[in-house]
């Protein structure tokens, strides 16, 4: 995942003039029902060949993806802890409630593990429960559950187990004896009726300590402790690879180690080390995500399930240089060594002999046999890339020292473009890297706008691997647009070899992270619509391209327009003497705030007020503060402000192009915590970046600011120099088309998307390919709002036959659609 504060970055150009695309209100032809447009089909071309594993899945420990949600386990915190050290809401006894007496113990040399150090005394006629997670512990009638606890007790002390909600028992009690030092006790459940409430209660009649209390449902995927509804939606993506464990999680935290001398820290950042092994030894450690995670669903699993799935493990591995908004590096020379040791030893674990250290461990968990590692990644997201490529190229130099089939992926920082961004692709192709890991959560617009972007990618550099990306919801026309996005990732599969939409999983209950592709709860699973088109394309892939041509919308030519505005963004700040002058030289607004501010509409948070004849916002924790004036249709303006940043982490921001709440663009100064500036624009809430360069904005100093809009052309000028400028003129595409071949059918498959409100009837030229008359045909099309939910299905897709292929035919594909035409070539 990019950043923690999420700026949903956005490329509004405003409406196509020769349609209406789907992320663009109102349509602009909307007098029409039907837009024409053709397709030109070379088969006896050659385009790009498409490898099996290029549509994949990347799984993180977000929203709760692995405990309560992958990962089967019903009990929450099952081994005591939780703790404040982690959050502040936390105790050991989160999760739980106790009758009689029950005292958590952390107690270094007395506890189950080193790495579970706290357990729970249960004194005589004391019980313990546990809520599990959503609304219960959830069971269903007929299914058996194995229970298990550690216990240890001076004496045989009987243990009560029982399944029950608020109405009554859930199974019939169970009892286990608990005698000597710690053991594992075990017991069966078969439920005697549903429930989404349920309870676990452990009850002691003498003194007894107990750890690592579980329940685990029988039936889970392919019998490996993964949700089986879960796992079967992602089998069913048949996805060529699965990147785990993170993300944001993998390159953040302490950066530290256990503490050598007593074998124990509790916050550590992520190690693949402390996930394997008996459950029981393993960690819990504190989330990047704001929760805990307890590692039973761990790297040992993770390649279990790629296995299971028949996807390709790709694991990423610390950098030792934080990104996700913390920004620094290990100075740790020895600290750096011991992890590109550590990952040394994970290729060991996952392909090593069985005579080998690490791969006799695989062997003692399950499967003497190797795994088949054969890429791995290195870092995430960072945004230092000079300090993150010193240390990638030592990772690297090691791992193809001593696994030279090993493909080591690097990466870009955490946005589609910039300063970052340049410097990071800059290092990777002077070191010859196979392949780049891109991440950007941009708008619709952008993607409708951005089919293009790797076209002009260079054919002998480093390979794309594009490792999360979504637009900004799960609405229909969010995969519409990345469906049309889709499309150019396929023509040019010769550059991108790897993709994966993100993030994966969502409990409906505990989200951090909008959009999701799977969403949960403890007792159902939907696909949301995004899901569908990635489920439609990985389904569907093909071995080659097939080169083909479309009709295209020309350039914006409407200028930009709108209001102007003034914001903060965890920052207070003061603004004086504002002025919009026409191109005629005609003032629109001036405003030295002498008097009121009665001109100003507040439709963003914070507070503003008048002092000492400026407008200032005074909140330092309040972001997105926007102030407006004028009116929606001024164009081709000059805006004139002078701002002063008074307090906080960041700098100021001065809006144009001002169409509501959610659609403007802004000049952001002394943005992402004060290390850049650049000129966002938004679409429906979303922000895409347009412009961007390293820039730092000083307290107390004003800034003269000037805004030119000519037409789609924008200049910027800071104190009297030109910053930078842009045009935006680029359309945002509503048709979007690729063509695949499927070597084992031999079919054509033609992909569609059409993000349009009008239907779009199509001429299809085969260019002489000897075609059947029937196309086997998927449609997804839906109402652009429309969402997939736990009791509706509004995104979902409609097979049929179209009974009118020839080498020369018209099909019209649905408003607001994508499809695909499957044609058996005779």
């Amino acid at each position: 995942m990019p950043r923690t504060r999420t700026r949903w970055r956005l490329g509004l150009t405003a409406a196509a003039l020769l349609v209406a695309s789907v992320v663009v209100p109102g349509p602009v032809h909307a007098a029409a029902d039907v837009t024409d447009y053709a397709i030109t089909v070379d088969p006896k071309g050659s385009g790009a060949k498409i490898d099996d594993t290029m549509y994949g899945v990347f799984f993180e420990d977000i929203n709760r993806a692995a405990d309560g949600g992958l990962y089967a386990e019903l009990v929450q915190n099952r081994s005591f802890e939780y703790g404040t050290a982690d959050n502040r809401s936390y105790t050991p006894l989160t999760s739980w409630a106790t009758t009689g007496t029950a005292t958590t113990v952390d107690d270094g040399g007395g506890g189950l593990d080193a790495r579970n150090r706290t357990y729970l005394a249960l004194g005589a006629g004391s019980s313990v429960t546990n809520s599990g997670y959503n609304t219960g512990v959830r069971v269903e009638s007929g299914k058996t559950y194995d229970f298990s606890v550690w216990a240890r007790a001076d004496a045989r002390t009987p243990l009560t187990v029982t399944l029950h909600d608020a109405d009554g028992a859930l199974a019939e009690a169970r009892q286990v004896t608990a005698r000597g030092g710690w053991a594992k006790y075990r017991a069966r459940f078969t439920a005697a009726r549903d429930s989404t409430t349920g309870r676990l209660t452990v009850a002691a009649d003498a003194p007894v300590a107990l750890d690592m209390i579980s329940l685990l449902p029988r039936d889970t995927y392919k019998g490996h402790g993964l949700r089986k509804d879960l796992a079967e939606k992602i089998a069913a993506l048949h996805p060529g690879f699965v990147r785990f464990p993170g993300g944001c999680l993998v390159n953040t935290g302490s950066m530290q180690g256990y503490d050598e001398a007593s074998g124990y820290q509790r916050r550590r950042s992520y190690q693949w080390k402390d996930t394997i092994g008996p459950i029981e030894q393993r960690a819990t450690n504190s989330n990047f995500w704001g929760y805990n995670q307890s590692y039973g669903l761990g790297y040992y699993e993770y390649f279990q399930f790629a296995e299971d799935i028949g996807a390709m493990p790709l694991p990423v591995v610390p950098a030792l240089v934080t990104g996700c908004g913390q920004n620094k590096a290990t100075d740790d020379d020895a600290l750096l060594k011991r992890h590109i040791q550590d990952t040394l030893d994970l290729i060991e674990f996952a392909n090593g002999p069985v005579t080998g250290e690490w791969g006799r461990k695989r062997a003692a968990m399950g499967h003497p046999k190797p795994f088949h590692l054969t890429h791995l990644e290195v870092g995430n997201e960072e945004n230092l890339p000079d300090e993150f490529f010193a240390r990638f190229k030592q990772f690297r130099a090691a791992v193809q020292a001593k696994y030279p089939n090993i493909e080591v992926i690097s990466n870009a920082g955490p946005d589609d473009s910039g300063t970052t961004f340049d410097t990071a692709w800059k290092l990777n192709k002077e070191a010859d890297v196979d392949m780049v890991d891109e991440h950007y959560y941009n708008s619709t617009q952008w993607f409708l706008q951005n089919n293009d972007r790797y076209d002009s990618y260079d054919r002998n550099g480093p390979k794309v691997f594009l490792g999360e990306y979504a637009s900004g919801g799960n609405t229909f026309k969010n995969a519409l647009a990345e469906a049309a996005y889709m499309t150019g990732l396929e023509r040019n599969a010769d550059v991108v070899k790897l993709a994966s939409y993100a993030p994966l999983l969502a409990n409906e209950d505990y989200v951090q992270w909008r959009p999701d592709m799977i969403w949960f709860n403890n007792h159902a699973s939907w696909g949301s619509a995004d899901y569908e088109v990635q489920k439609l394309f990985m389904n569907n892939v093909g071995d080659r391209v097939v080169p083909s041509t479309a009709t295209t919308t020309p350039s914006l030519s409407a200028p930009i327009s709108g209001a102007v505005g003034l914001s903060t963004w965890a920052t207070t700040a003061a603004y004086d003497d504002v002025s919009v002058t026409g191109a005629d030289g005609t003032t629109l607004l001036g405003d030295d705030f002498s008097g009121d501010a009665s001109r100003w509409t507040h439709t963003g948070g914070g507070s503003w007020s008048l002092e000492d004849g400026q407008y200032v916002q005074t909140d330092v924790g309040a972001e997105n503060t926007m102030v407006s004036a004028g009116d929606p249709a001024w164009h081709d303006y000059d805006l004139r402000v002078k701002a002063t940043k008074k307090a906080g982490k960041e700098g100021f921001l001065v809006a144009f192009g001002v169409k509501d709440t959610g659609n403007y663009y802004w000049w952001n100064l002394g943005g992402w915590n004060n290390t850049t500036t650049a000129v966002e624009q938004a679409v429906d809430g979303g922000k895409s970046t347009l412009i961007s360069k390293p820039g730092t904005i000083e307290t107390g100093k004003a800034y003269d600011i000037d805004i030119k809009v000519r037409g789609r052309q924008v200049t910027l000028y800071l104190d009297g120099q030109e910053w930078g400028s842009f045009k935006d003129d680029k359309p945002a595409e509503p048709f979007r088309q690729v063509v695949t071949r499927d070597a084992r059918t031999g079919d054509l498959i033609v992909k569609v998307v059409n993000a349009q409100a009008a239907d779009a009837r199509t001429a299809i030229d085969l260019g002489g390919a000897k075609a059947g008359r029937k196309a086997a045909v998927t449609t997804l099309q839906a109402a652009p709002e429309a969402v997939n939910s736990e009791t509706v299905t509004a995104v979902a897709p409609v097979k049929s036959t179209f009974d009118g292929v020839a080498d020369k035919f018209t099909y019209t594909f649905p408003a607001n659609s994508v499809t695909f035409l499957r044609i058996r070539q005779r």
